[in-house]
């Protein structure tokens, strides 16, 4: 039996979800926006139980999850603006299939509308990440040009991308508690669009997947192991700069005692895992680390 509903069934009802639109930006209490408590969970940074770090003041250590919470939201601006402009470009060669046309209109609006939620923090609190800090995944920039919009690993290199950020989303929300409630608004808003994107995606990955053979299927599995490690890169480590920003230099050091934590390595393989088993569960057995 079918994970899913038929393409054309699905992909109805999950643009009859995305109707009336709800613009992201207006679902933010945005009063709320508070610049001395955390952006993200204490546990979810990526320095968090290091000797070194927890014995700063407790300022210090906001301050970095503010500035790694715009690190996320700047991989998030990167990634949704190349997928709308293939989204956009696949406009003028516009399909008969209505019903994917429909749909994909709806997440244009709403990746659009994710984007200017994200700016819309930047602006109010005066933080932001100066261009030469920001990192981008360059086989996904590949990807986003380059592959076939109705390929196989087209639509596996959108669903990790999607996945990725979605898990840290969840997070938030769930411990929301202990972050600004701007924050989780924010989170909440893009995890109720992002599930029907997530869905979409996984729809499409199903049906491509019954007709690919063996063999490039293993070409497909190396291709998507690295992108899902350049993904979790980007978004669960800040560069080098990121930290300065914040106060902590230098930038390298701290980047390099990150990317060694224990803590946080565990942290990710708990958010990443479910993605890893999606993965699994369709014949690609990928690691998020070498």
């Amino acid at each position: 039996m079918s994970r899913f509903p038929s393409s054309d069934d699905l992909t109805a009802h999950l643009a009859q979800s995305s109707t009336p639109y709800h613009d992201p930006v207006g679902r933010v209490r945005w009063d709320r926006l508070r610049v001395d408590q955390y952006w993200l969970p204490p546990e979810a940074l990526s320095l968090h139980g290091l000797p070194e770090f927890m014995q700063l003041p407790e300022l210090q250590r906001i301050r970095l999850s503010q500035y790694e919470f715009l690190n996320f939201l700047e991989a998030g601006l990167w990634l949704e603006g190349m997928f709308m402009e293939r989204i956009a470009r696949s406009l003028a060669h516009r399909s008969p299939d209505r019903v994917a046309l429909r749909y994909r209109l709806h997440e244009l609006r709403e990746e659009a509308g994710h984007s200017l939620m994200f700016l819309e923090l930047m602006e109010r609190s005066g933080l932001y990440i100066p261009a030469h800090c920001r990192r981008s995944v360059p086989l996904a920039h590949l990807f986003g040009r380059y592959a076939p919009l109705e390929s196989l690993a087209f639509w596996l290199a959108v669903l990790i991308g999607e996945e990725i950020p979605d898990r840290l989303n969840r997070y938030i929300r769930r411990h929301g508690q202990a972050v600004c409630p701007v924050v989780v608004d924010m989170s909440t808003a893009h995890m109720i669009d992002e599930a029907r994107h997530i869905n979409y995606a996984r729809q499409l990955i199903d049906e491509r997947l019954k007709d690919v053979r063996p063999w490039r299927s293993v070409g497909v599995r190396t291709v998507i192991q690295r992108l899902l490690r350049q993904f979790v890169s980007v978004f669960y480590y800040p560069a080098a700069p990121v930290y300065e920003l914040a106060g902590l230099g230098p930038g390298r050091r701290w980047l390099a005692a990150a990317r060694k934590n224990a803590h946080h390595l565990a942290f990710i393989e708990s958010c990443v895992g479910p993605t890893l088993q999606l993965l699994r569960e369709r014949g690609f057995d990928v690691r998020w680390r070498k």
